[in-house]
Parts: C-alpha cells; structure tokens; sequence
C-alpha cells in the first residue's frame, strides 16, 4: 500500500499526483483537501478543511509552515492521517507538499517520498522535511538539477523529468499551427497577470492574436490549443511548464512571485540551458515583439531535456519497487 498527500492549492499538485497514480501496479490511497479527482485509481480520503484567516502561531516559531494553534480542523485532519499510517502501515507515503504531514509519517514510523519543489528551501521546516524524507522525488531531469542543493539531497534524489498528462500523445488530426497565435496559459495558483496586461501585450505585438486561457475561462481542447499555436506563454508553474513541454511548444515562460522563489527557480533552469524563453516577471509591453520572436527562432526542441516523455512512468516504477533499503 502507497498513502498518497496532495496538497490543495492551485492545481499542478493534484494533476501530478493523478498521473503517476494512474500509473501504480501497487493501491495508492490519497489525502487531501480536494475531492477526489475524476480516475484516480484507489481510495480517496478528503481530509478536514484546516485553513483559516487569523491563525495562532501557525508556523511554531519558524520550526513547521502550518501548524495553528487551537484549530480544530487542522487536529481531525492530521488525527485522521495519523490514525490511517497507524492502522494500514503503508510501505511509503508520498508527500506533495507539505513539512507537517512528512514529519508526521516519518514520526510514526513510515517512509517517506517527499516531491521536490525548486526554488529556496533551506529554512528550517524544509531542511527537517527534505533531510527526514527517503528519498526526494524531482519532477526534473538531472541535467536540470538544483545547482544549490546539498549532497546529502542528491544523494537520495530520484530525477524523472518533467511529466505531464500529455505525455506521449501525438497531435491532434488535421493540427495546423497558426503562426500569429500566441495561447496563454494560466493557472490557478494566483497571478499577478490580467485582461489588461494582455491587451497591452496584443497592442505591442500587432501581427499576433493572443488567447487568454485560466481555470475560470478554460480551453475547450488545450492540447490541440497548444499545438496550433505559434508561441505558447504560460507562469512558471512545475505542471503548467510540464505541459507546454510535452506539446514541445515555442514559449515564453514567465515567472510569479511565489514562496521559495519556487518559479524564479524554474525560470532560471529553462534559461541556463536556452530551453525556452523565460523571464523573471510579466515584461513591459514594448518587450514582446523581442521575446516572441527569440521564442519562435529557438523552436521548442529544447523541451526533449526538461521533459523526456516518460517522468510518471519512472515515478511510479520507483515507488512501486521503494523499500528504505533499496539503493536509489
């Protein structure tokens, strides 16, 4: 048995956990504050909602990232994960994100799978996560890998690449790519991007047409959106990025403010090795004619390093055959 967390927000982390468990020869049990997403393959337990707007030392003095004091949503939900790693003693419990719920399994005794994120992670409650874990999967390749991290994380890192739920399919039949659209992909982890900075991005770039697509306005077919268009620009997000890779798009990528500098960090992986285009913040109007037309000369080749094809495949063969005394 594999117990699965996935963390609630935006929704990379639930569309990243679906594809690897679809993947499992082993049951896989979920946890989370979502429902339970359409085909995930085993149980599905939703977890109480613990979010609150006036916590009480919610961080414990910098020791964890989400532990409120006196609130008795977020004492049922991890009395109810402690009650389940107890009674099912699962053979490794994967963890996408959280500090808390790591330390709580590896507290009772149970392995952990912990699924790195880029970006600054060396405050306190992310080394105590990523130095207790197992092993630290990496939805990247390790030509790709964090410069920073320490050997110890390495050491015990498993690299899968990218992976997307696109991965391996073709085309679509009778796809042409448009050479004056630009798709805009965003996503639902907040944005600091909107109408009005699109319009100004269609005036700078009169030869293009731009399409905006966010979980409030959705594609009717994004994957044959994404490969009928000329240049594709999306956040930095892990999953959205994973997706523009797997069509192999021309892109621009452009970063959020988000914790941990986490798509700082991706810009400035996809950049170091001329991926894609990427770029630390929304540009100014007058710069796109620029960055559109170095995205359309770089091509999208470049995505075949960052997203092999088969990253959920590799995941979930290593989980299937994890035990803490097998070699990495």
């Amino acid at each position: 048995m594999i117990g699965y967390y996935v963390h609630h927000h935006g929704s990379g982390h639930v569309t990243r956990a679906l594809t690897i468990a679809r993947r499992l020869s082993s049951p896989v049990t979920g946890f989370s504050s979502l429902a339970r997403p359409d085909g995930w393959p085993g149980e599905w337990i939703q977890l109480p909602d613990d979010r609150t707007d006036r916590p009480r030392d919610a961080d414990a003095g910098g020791v964890l990232h989400w532990a409120p004091l006196g609130h008795p949503g977020y004492s049922r939900r991890m009395g109810a994960l402690a009650s389940w790693l107890s009674a099912e003693r699962p053979r490794v419990m994967v963890v996408d994100v959280s500090v808390e719920v790591s330390l709580l399994a590896r507290l009772l005794g149970v392995p952990v799978v912990v699924v790195a994120m880029r970006g600054d992670r060396t405050d306190r409650a992310h080394k105590a996560a990523y130095d207790a874990a197992s092993a630290l999967l990496a939805p990247w390749t390790e030509e790709h890998r964090e410069p920073t991290w320490p050997v110890r994380w390495l050491d015990k890192t498993v690299h899968v690449g990218a992976l997307s739920r696109f991965d391996g399919w073709e085309a679509p039949p009778g796809t042409r790519t448009r050479p004056d659209q630009v798709l805009v992909l965003w996503g639902a982890g907040g944005s600091e991007m909107g109408e009005e900075q699109i319009a100004a991005a269609q005036a700078a770039t009169p030869d293009y047409r731009w399409t905006l697509r966010t979980p409030q306005h959705p594609s009717p077919d994004v994957w044959r959106e994404m490969n009928e268009a000329a240049i594709v620009v999306t956040h930095g997000g892990q999953n959205a990025v994973a997706e523009v890779a797997a069509a192999r798009r021309p892109a621009v990528v452009v970063a959020q403010e988000r914790p941990h500098q986490e798509q700082l960090a991706t810009a400035a992986a996809l950049a170091r090795r001329g991926v894609c285009t990427a770029v630390p913040r929304w540009p100014e109007p007058h710069h796109w004619p620029q960055l559109l037309a170095t995205a359309r000369e770089r091509g999208g080749e470049g995505w075949a390093s960052w997203n092999p094809g088969n990253g959920a495949d590799v995941a979930a063969r290593f989980l299937d055959r994890f035990t803490p005394e097998a070699p990495l």
